[in-house]
């Protein structure tokens, strides 16, 4: 069956996003976790924290559209050090990005109503530790209010 990327789904997502605890939501095209790829919408509202991380596997770039709203997005270096900081809006210069694998980055929403499509070879397997920036904070942790402040002033 077709299903229909329109701005009725993408208003709902957001809607559930911001009543999740975590502020975010997504909408899941493939079948289930062990697909080889994962096409997803991710809708995402302001103060939700995306621990930075990357991908190691050779197969996992990712490629990030925004469809909706404003998007952030920081590339670290390994250390820490922001390397680029994009700004991604429908209908503006910068739509999306691709992400090479072994790239630290973070996203956050810019604006309530963010919703990206994401895709990513499958299937799905939880970061290894390795995989975590170290210098950030995990998600939970008391910090991350304050880490999440700092990363939404380079946007200012």
């Amino acid at each position: 069956m077709i299903t229909p990327i329109n701005q009725q789904l993408l208003k709902k997502l957001s809607m559930e996003a911001i009543a999740s605890p975590r502020r975010r939501k997504n909408h899941n095209f493939h079948e289930n976790c062990e697909a080889q790829t994962h096409r997803l919408l991710n809708a995402i509202e302001p103060n939700s924290y995306v621990m930075p991380h990357k991908h190691n596997d050779p197969n996992k770039g990712e490629t990030i559209i925004c469809l909706s709203g404003k998007l952030g997005l920081i590339v670290f270096d390994s250390t820490g050090n922001v390397e680029q900081k994009l700004t991604l809006e429908a209908d503006s210069e910068t739509v999306g990005v691709d992400i090479p694998y072994g790239t630290f980055h973070t996203v956050f929403a810019l604006k309530n109503g963010t919703v990206f499509f994401e895709a990513k070879a499958g299937p799905f397997v939880p970061l290894k530790a390795e995989e975590q920036a170290p210098w950030a904070p995990a998600e939970g942790d008391d910090s991350v209010t304050n880490y999440l402040a700092t990363l939404y002033a380079m946007f200012d």
